[in-house]
């Protein structure tokens, strides 16, 4: 009979255990609920993002290394663009300048020549809309050769030293009067008679000096390269 009554004791604790053991899985479940997937939250994610272990990049050293890749492209690209720019401009240029396009070293000047060509004239004007014949004369000498000269024909005619016609160079300037004989216009000679202006009629050109009007009105010849 007691062995009995231990027995029954025994079989009411094990289930007693059983029940504990239930109901603390039940408790810990509860605690961290199952994750579910949310349809109606506003998240957006980025795709086709992948991480390998090990590699990581920040963003400061990917735009640093991109940026070096970058750079050295360009430098490479321009620097071709350049030299291919400088061959056609000689070779535009020595056929509007009757010359051998090897004697056209300067292609620094050939290039703002080129860049203001056919740029209209109007009196007063600096500008890529529209430029005097002196303010281009003033830009071109201090983009081809860094040299300040003054704002009018005039005050450039003052500035310049004067030479003979037959002692012209490249870079020298040609002064006309155009207007009741005074210094009214104004060129820079680049070679074999020919000199850029900005012209009344057709803009930045090119004219040569033995040309019948030009011929006519020439003045005097201008140095101000040292």
């Amino acid at each position: 009979m007691k062995n009995f009554f231990y027995f029954f004791i025994l079989i009411i604790s094990l289930s007693s255990c059983k029940a504990l053991k239930n109901a603390t899985a039940k408790d810990n479940s509860s605690s961290s609920p199952r994750k579910t997937i949310d349809h109606t939250n506003n998240n957006v994610f980025l795709d086709d993002i992948s991480v390998t272990p090990g590699s990581k990049k920040t963003m400061a050293s990917e735009s640093s290394d991109s940026k070096k890749t970058y750079g050295t492209t360009v430098n490479a690209s321009k620097k071709n663009l350049e030299a291919e720019n400088s061959s056609e401009v000689q070779s535009k240029y020595a056929s509007i300048l009757d010359v051998p396009a090897d004697q056209l070293m300067n292609t620094k000047l050939l290039l703002d020549i080129d860049y203001w060509w056919g740029t209209k004239y109007c009196l007063g004007g600096s500008t890529e809309d529209c430029i005097d014949c002196s303010a281009f004369t003033q830009n071109l000498m201090r983009e081809v050769y860094a040299i300040n000269i003054p704002r009018t024909a005039r005050e450039q005619y003052d500035n310049s030293d004067h030479i003979k016609k037959d002692e012209l160079q490249e870079g020298d300037l040609v002064f006309f009067q155009t207007y009741r004989h005074q210094i009214s216009h104004v060129g820079v000679y680049i070679t074999n008679n020919k000199f850029a202006h900005a012209s009344v009629s057709n803009g930045v050109m090119i004219s040569d000096l033995d040309d019948p009007y030009w011929k006519q009105r020439y003045a005097a010849a201008g140095r101000v390269l040292k």
